[in-house]
């Protein structure tokens, strides 16, 4: 076992399936999601990769068939302590593994069951313009993955109208849409009838090496305390001078913010230095981005909307896209993205099998990061800009968690109606996300167009309910940030989450530093913190 661990491991980290082509064009189609030419390349890779892994699979597929009974013997050789994780999870997972053949016939038809369907809408959303009105009433074209700034402006006639602008681009896909989602839910419905999964989360869970209990013990946490954001939106609606507020303007700054610009150059140099002042080596990865050109910075047409970090294996560098409008969320989105490539840089200590991490585990880094800087900017702003600041970090806080929870519920509520009714029409699935984002927004928000046609364009659904690992994510990284600011020295506990990689399960990593996530009392310390903050927020209003 241990000489075959070893000749797939340098197979993998040397050659991989295609990895080092495959990744370049998927970046430049990131870039460009209108060049067919770059796409018509990935799918001739594709083909190629799919061939060449299930040539390999049967490796992989042979490990998690091995019989109950003779799993201890592999579990417990001083051996293969390097791969010990790593062969629990695969024996963890054999239960739901096929045969060779049928693994097979499932890789062919991926894409043209799954990935195409999801890739069509993204693609013809990402190519579509509008025309919006800018803060001195003049029209603009901008494109559709833009939007978002006007959509925040601080000036109602600008946000209501680039609302009204988007909703009819989204209207104009919703019965593409409605297709489309059909078609994934009922990808994820045939994969789980042949694979016996009880339940359409499980699959995501078991990938992502997390209990079921732990997830639901997070979710009950979260959902029994949505009279946090629901008043949360009405001290909201109140400080902008409405009775309710549009679905859009959810994010909107309150009429006391300061609109204080942040250049790429500034934001960069910002998220550096705060970097710097929690630990010299976190500082040294990011610049290294920046000075690399690791990062793609600016909106332009085409290019894919929002922020990601990626990466691929021990040899390969990590990318960072990036949307940035000059705005301090866009400051805190470096943070983000940057917090997930330290994340990476340090997991690439461990070897090729273990240097990736699970989604359970993915979000953590960036939210810490995040936090981190917030914080260091409320540190050094002016008492005006303290509470405008403070207001952000209230609404980082309640969207990550609260409406990440109420995406969970909802993503959970359309697969089991998907498989009760066989077909969900666009009205049903309009007025389902509708009733869950009630129920974390409250009656302060406004059931309208915007909301019934928001889950058009939230790619988290076409993934599978790693929804939760956004809110887990930021609980996790506030108890992380309450041990550095209890001791500095902590931060090495930090770093060595950040190091670990697949090395062991998210609760017992965290077990070892002294966390324990199977406890629902440990997310109320999280979700009583926010409460807190918002009965401060309350004096402050008053």
């Amino acid at each position: 076992m241990l000489e075959a661990l070893t000749d797939y491991e340098n197979l993998m980290q040397n050659y991989g399936l295609c990895t080092k082509p495959s990744y370049y064009y998927s970046l430049l189609f990131y870039l460009d999601q209108t060049n067919t030419d770059i796409k018509a390349r990935i799918n001739k890779l594709d083909d190629i990769t799919t061939d060449l892994e299930n040539n390999i699979q049967f490796f992989s597929l042979s490990i998690s068939k091995i019989p109950e009974e003779k799993q201890k013997i592999f579990l417990d050789s001083p051996l293969l302590q390097k791969y010990h994780h790593m062969l629990e999870t695969s024996f963890a997972s054999g239960k739901y593994v096929l045969s060779d053949k049928e693994e097979k016939i499932l890789n062919i038809t991926y894409n043209t069951s799954y990935e195409n369907w999801v890739e069509m809408l993204s693609t013809l959303l990402d190519k579509q313009k509008t025309t919006v009105k800018n803060e001195d009433g003049k029209e603009v074209d901008i494109s559709y993955n833009e939007i978002s700034k006007y959509l925040d402006s601080k000036k109602k006639d600008v946000r209501n109208y680039a609302s009204s602008q988007f909703n009819k681009v989204n209207e104009k896909y919703l019965e593409i849409a409605e297709y489309e989602m059909n078609s994934v839910l009922e990808h994820k419905k045939s994969r789980d009838k042949v694979r016996n999964y009880a339940k359409p989360e499980l699959a995501t869970l078991v990938s992502d090496d997390i209990e079921p209990e732990i997830v639901d013990s997070l979710v009950s946490a979260v959902t029994d305390n949505f009279d946090i954001s629901q008043q949360y939106y009405k001290y909201k609606a109140k400080m902008l001078g409405q009775k309710t507020l549009g679905y859009h303007e959810r994010n909107v700054p309150i009429a006391e913010d300061v609109n204080k610009e942040y250049t790429y150059d500034n934001a960069q140099q910002l998220v550096e230095e705060s970097f710097r002042k929690l630990d010299e080596e976190f500082y040294n990865i990011v610049k290294s981005f920046y000075d690399n050109g690791q990062y793609d910075v600016f909106p332009k047409q085409g290019k894919y909307g929002g922020a990601f970090c990626v990466s691929v294996g021990k040899n390969l560098p990590t990318y960072i896209l990036l949307n940035h409008t000059n705005t301090v969320d866009d400051v805190l989105t470096i943070a983000h993205e940057s917090g997930h490539g330290i994340h990476t840089e340090l997991s690439k200590s461990q070897s090729e099998l273990n240097c990736d991490y699970p989604i359970s585990l993915a979000e953590i880094a960036s939210t810490f990061f995040e936090g981190y800087v917030l914080d260091d900017i409320i540190s050094m702003a002016s008492q005006e800009e303290k509470i405008s600041l403070y207001n952000q970090k209230l609404n980082r806080d309640i969207s990550t968690i609260f409406r990440q929870i109420a995406f969970y519920n909802f993503e959970k509520d359309l697969h089991k109606d998907y498989r009760e009714k066989g077909f969900l029409d666009k009205d049903y699935i309009c007025n389902l996300f509708a009733k869950h984002m009630n129920a974390y927004l409250g009656d302060a928000v406004d059931t309208d167009t915007a909301m019934k046609l928001g889950w058009i364009y939230v790619g988290h659904f076409r993934r599978y309910f790693y929804v939760y690992s956004y809110a887990s994510g930021l609980l996790i990284a506030k108890s992380l940030l309450e041990l550095v600011k209890e001791d500095k020295k902590n931060v090495e506990k930090v770093k060595m989450f950040l190091s670990s990689g697949s090395t062991k399960s998210p609760r017992d990593l965290f077990n070892s530093i002294g966390i324990d996530i199977t406890k629902k009392e440990f997310w109320m310390k999280g979700i009583n913190s926010i409460r807190n903050d918002m009965k401060l927020l309350d004096l402050d209003s008053n």
